[in-house]
């Protein structure tokens, strides 16, 4: 029962001032609470991550949280590794990166294809841009062709969105950006869903689910 608003994708994840027209979609109020603490996670994660230390984030909201999180901050330094060469990586709690990387594709398909997929994806994948191949990061970057055979709701974001190419005859979406350098996200259905993601130009995710009904 939705009883509260979610913001899509989680403020924590955007930098203030916050985008006009942030997405939002209804939740319920224990989904939209219940979450707060992975995203939290996720979010000092990444900047820990970019920065190479728990001490030197950039972000100011991300040094408040900190700041206000002893069991967080321990935590990021036990995740820690460094190697004999100097290297510096962060090992990711994959359950708490998954659960919020759910509950935003999630979000993205119910704002922009009018698709309430409650049901679990058959697939959750993300990694450091930085870490993939040129071949793979284009494969990435290119959106999924959706095909002719379902089209989106009428009158929904995706409907509204899509894109015909002249040259191929294919029917594609584009990637949207909440907040340039913070977030951007692309999400298509034909028989299938697939949600891209990308986390402060750093984390590259993507949620995919086979079929839209179990």
């Amino acid at each position: 029962m939705a009883e509260s608003d979610d913001h899509v994708p989680s403020r924590v994840l955007l930098d203030e001032p916050y985008p006009e027209n942030l997405p939002v979609v209804p939740s319920c109020t224990t989904c939209n609470t219940g979450f707060s603490l992975d995203e939290e996670y996720l979010a000092c994660l990444i900047e820990c991550a970019r920065a190479g230390s728990v001490e030197a984030v950039g972000r100011p909201k991300i040094r408040r949280i900190l700041e206000r999180s002893p069991a967080l901050v321990a935590r990021l330094h036990q995740a820690r590794r460094e190697s004999l060469f100097g290297d510096v990586e962060f090992v990711p709690e994959l359950p708490r990166v998954s659960n919020v990387l759910v509950k935003l594709a999630r979000g993205h398909a119910a704002f922009e294809l009018s698709q309430p997929l409650h049901h679990a994806p058959d697939s959750v994948r993300s990694a450091p841009l930085c870490t993939l191949k040129p071949e793979a990061i284009d494969a990435f970057e290119v959106a999924p062709d959706i095909g002719a055979g379902i089209w989106p709701e009428v009158g929904s974001r995706a409907m509204q969105r899509l894109v015909v190419s002249q040259t191929a005859g294919l029917v594609t979406m584009d990637w949207i950006t909440v907040q340039e350098g913070q977030y951007r996200y692309l999400a298509t259905a034909s028989s299938s869903a697939v949600v891209r993601m990308v986390i402060g130009e750093y984390l590259a995710c993507e949620v995919v689910w086979d079929e839209l009904y179990p």
